[in-house]
């Protein structure tokens, strides 16, 4: 990774770190090359300084760096550090010190067949991680696809998030992300968020692309042809051997819903890595992280959910939780990491010796399809947590520290109970990265969901409100990689704009705040209560 000297007037220390260098500089902010107490070279990403004084924006970068935390570093880049409060905050991660994709198809022409397919299979693992942390990555290009010793990383995942999101940060003609890369949703001028695990898939299908044949699956001569062409036109997949240009089509499906998820991604490329093409006799396992499933692209926050039932607001298809570390992924890794020594060491082998993809003209499975039929395998049905948190059971949300469980007891009033009532009952309504809590109690008549209340001369407080997609009533579930003391996963309940669900002691009551870089001091588990009738 290429690196310029510092600037003028930039700093030569960040709290305990020693700044050596520019990495580079973007929307968000500049990345720098630095060295830890320790002696490691790390690199640290610095906010803009009309940033930092941004509630809104500070609050959505809080909260990514708190998903980020969750993304295991095989893959990717490990965070190291943060400090969010320094004035400007900064975030420390692994330095990566490797030619980037780009670089290597550049200098050496695209991968061979079989090491394409084993970049396809690292990336695709690093996008079943990051999502199945919560985050989205947002700008995945071959600039952000590494080649190190230790093997395959992608980089700068989630941090595009906060400028997007919050519209005063973004300008007409301002858009995060590289057109060639970006998903035909991300293109609408509708109001509302346009990003979903969906868009980073759709994003892997241009970067293998790219990878395997030199170009990108909708090149034009201009970035408005470009993405007119993405918008319009079927991909340019020639030169893609078989049967990844199946799988490659799938993920550059215009509607995101008809794309497979980062986890289903992952499932076919093991699949048609194998001689039969048959899935893997060890499949890999779920994690006991959220579910992300796909958010519809053009959501407006404002507008109260349709009545449909159970279905409120839920997409099509929903992005299986978390990555377990078994065979399947032990093998992605071993390959991944003999990928980046090989082509550190020798640079890419164009003969396609020893590749386990197929050439472009042998036959194989159809497009799409990991065993040759027209349909893939039906997708394993999820139980117990990963149902709640789909979307599909009734729930307690049990409230670890009293060992009691949210109730709402009136329309507008959240208490503690013994879960014992109706009132105690919700649903976990997904929406991209994000959940409305829906509760289940009958008496209320209207939908009504969860949210938070804003006082200026109080903290927020969590308040039963109408079930409509607002800054108020969007929740993330942020794993603690802990279990309560009956073995269920626990998690923090945190909101974007006003912080984490807390509990006052003093005044017994459930109140909304951002805590610093101090833990919560309220977890929350989930405990079953049946399937969601109608």
């Amino acid at each position: 990774m290429s690196s310029l000297s510092l600037h003028a007037g930039d700093p030569d220390h960040l709290g305990g770190y020693e700044l050596l260098a520019r990495l580079g500089s973007g929307g968000m902010g500049t990345v720098f090359l630095g060295r830890s107490p320790q002696g490691r070279r790390v690199a640290i990403k610095v906010v803009r300084t009309e940033f930092t004084r941004d509630r809104e924006f500070l609050g959505r970068f809080r909260s990514e760096v708190a998903r980020a935390r969750q993304v295991p570093p095989f893959c990717t880049a490990e965070v190291l550090d943060a400090d969010l409060d320094h004035d400007p905050p900064y975030l420390v991660v692994e330095y990566v010190d490797g030619p980037d994709l780009a670089d290597v198809v550049r200098e050496r022409g695209p991968l061979s067949p079989g090491a394409l397919h084993s970049a396809a299979l690292g990336i695709a693992t690093a996008l079943a991680a990051i999502h199945g942390a919560g985050v989205i990555h947002r700008d995945l290009k071959p600039g952000n696809v590494l080649f190190a010793l230790g093997g395959l990383k992608v980089i700068d995942f989630g941090i595009a998030r906060p400028l997007e999101a919050t519209s005063q940060h973004t300008r007409t003609d301002q858009v995060v992300g590289t057109v060639a890369y970006m998903a035909p949703e991300r293109f609408d001028e509708q109001p509302g968020p346009r990003m979903s695990p969906a868009a980073d898939v759709f994003a892997w299908g241009a970067v293998v692309t790219f990878a395997g044949t030199g170009r990108t699956p909708f090149a034009a001569d201009s970035a408005a042809a470009t993405a007119m062409r993405i918008l319009t036109q079927p991909p340019m997949l020639d030169g893609l051997p078989v049967p990844l240009r199946g799988i490659v089509a799938r993920t550059l499906a215009k509607d995101p819903a008809e794309r497979p998820t980062a986890r289903e991604l992952l499932d076919l490329l093991l699949a048609a890595d194998r001689p039969d093409g048959a899935a893997p006799t060890q499949p890999i396992p779920a994690g006991a992280v959220p579910a992300y499933p796909v958010r519809p692209a053009t959501i407006d926050r404002n507008t109260p959910v349709q009545d449909r039932g159970t279905d409120a607001g839920r997409p099509r298809r929903r992005l299986f939780a978390g990555v377990g570390i078994a065979v399947g992924t032990l093998a992605v890794l071993l390959v991944s990491g003999l990928l980046g020594n090989r082509l550190l060491d020798n640079g890419a082998d164009r003969t396609g010796a020893g590749s386990t993809a197929s050439s472009a003209g042998a036959p194989g499975p159809s497009a799409g399809s990991p065993t040759g039929s027209s349909k893939p395998a039906p997708l394993p049905v999820q139980t117990g947590n990963a149902a709640i948190l789909a979307g599909t059971r009734r729930t307690l949300i049990h409230f670890v520290e009293e060992d009691r469980d949210l109730a709402l007891p009136l329309p507008d009033r959240v208490a503690v109970s013994d879960g014992t009532g109706a009132d105690a009952q919700f649903a976990l309504v997904p929406l991209g990265v994000e959940y409305m809590i829906k509760s289940m109690q009958p008496n209320h008549g209207a939908q009504t969901c969860l949210g938070v209340k804003y006082s200026p001369s109080d903290s927020a407080s969590l308040v039963g409100t109408g079930c409509a997609p607002t800054k108020a009533t969007l929740f993330t579930l942020t794993p603690t990689g802990k279990k309560d003391d009956k073995g269920r996963p626990t998690y923090t309940i945190f909101n974007d704009e006003h912080g984490f669900v807390q509990w006052d002691d003093a005044r017994s009551e459930i109140y909304v705040q951002f805590v610093g870089d101090s833990p919560p001091d309220a977890t929350f588990s989930f405990v079953d209560r049946g399937a969601i009738e109608g």
